[in-house]
């Protein structure tokens, strides 16, 4: 027993080294990309990349203004369609339904959540796009609400699922209806799980560009209407990297760093808005 005492202590610092390690290592690509982004972009944003329209080629200066306002608008709409319809799906699926129903149901939300972006662009550009006859931001909203959606009914359904179940028989006990438990007693604590998938939900759809190429398509000016081509930042990015003016990729880059700032803003705020319940 003596002997095998300091095996089991080298073991567990060998194996404790051999896991810091590999958290390292897993590090090392987020690390790369955010500073080989930050390095790329940060010399060329001023304030003129905030608040003016994208070049022309071969004309210097200029911003993407107009492809943050067409983002923020167009994730707006995805969150107004899938928010409410993915939390509401989760509740019925963990607190009103069982069985085959609940497991079929299920299983379509994460045959959904790996369905490439490509096709709900497509699938959103047939069903949105030719029924309204032009590309707009309510087809890029609708696009995204899909990518969305599985990813919010899953964080909600589980998060929702580990609430202890002592909470809804203490609540069931006093009275309290199936309804009134849900909304009072069982959401409340899993807020913070929601509003973090959410989150999550929101960061992917930010960044997507194959859905935006079939639905809003790109314009060079500021978004005036719904119903209408509308410009972000994914699409601008693929637009500015891939032509052979200086100027424009120097945009691509800073409009890079500016997604990931956002992602970054929204973690943040939700994190902060959390912070109370965790």
């Amino acid at each position: 027993m003596g002997a095998t005492q300091p095996h089991r202590a080298i073991f567990g610092k060998v194996m404790s080294a051999i896991a810091f390690a590999c958290a390292a290592i897993a590090l090392i690509p987020l690390v790369a990309v955010l500073s080989y982004v930050t390095i790329k972009g940060l010399s060329r944003l001023n304030i003129s990349a905030f608040t003016e329209l994208p070049p022309p080629p071969l004309v210097e200066g200029g911003g993407f203004g107009s492809a943050i306002v067409g983002t923020l608008i167009m994730v707006g709409i995805a969150a107004l369609i899938s928010i409410p319809i993915g939390v509401l799906a989760a509740i019925y699926l963990t607190e009103f339904s069982r069985g085959k129903i609940a497991d079929a149901i299920r299983f379509a939300t994460n045959v959904l959540s790996g369905v490439p972006s490509i096709i709900a662009g497509v699938f959103a550009y047939g069903v949105v796009v030719l029924t309204m006859g032009s590309f707009s931001a309510i087809a890029g909203g609708i696009a995204l609400s899909i990518l969305m959606l599985p990813i919010i009914v899953r964080t909600t359904d589980e998060s929702l699922q580990l609430v202890s179940q002592d909470l809804r028989q203490a609540a069931v006990g006093i009275g309290a209806t199936k309804f009134q438990t849900v909304v009072q007693v069982v959401l409340p604590v899993a807020i913070p799980a929601i509003v973090t998938g959410t989150t999550l939900a929101i960061a992917r759809a930010a960044g997507e560009t194959a859905p935006l190429l079939f639905t809003a398509l790109f314009t060079q000016f500021w978004p005036t209407s719904l119903t209408e081509p509308t410009p972000s930042l994914a699409v601008l990015v693929y637009n500015f990297a891939i032509v052979p003016f200086d100027n424009q990729q120097e945009l691509a880059w800073a409009a890079s760093l500016v997604l990931v700032m956002l992602v970054l803003i929204t973690s943040i705020i939700s994190r902060l808005a959390t912070r109370k319940r965790f």
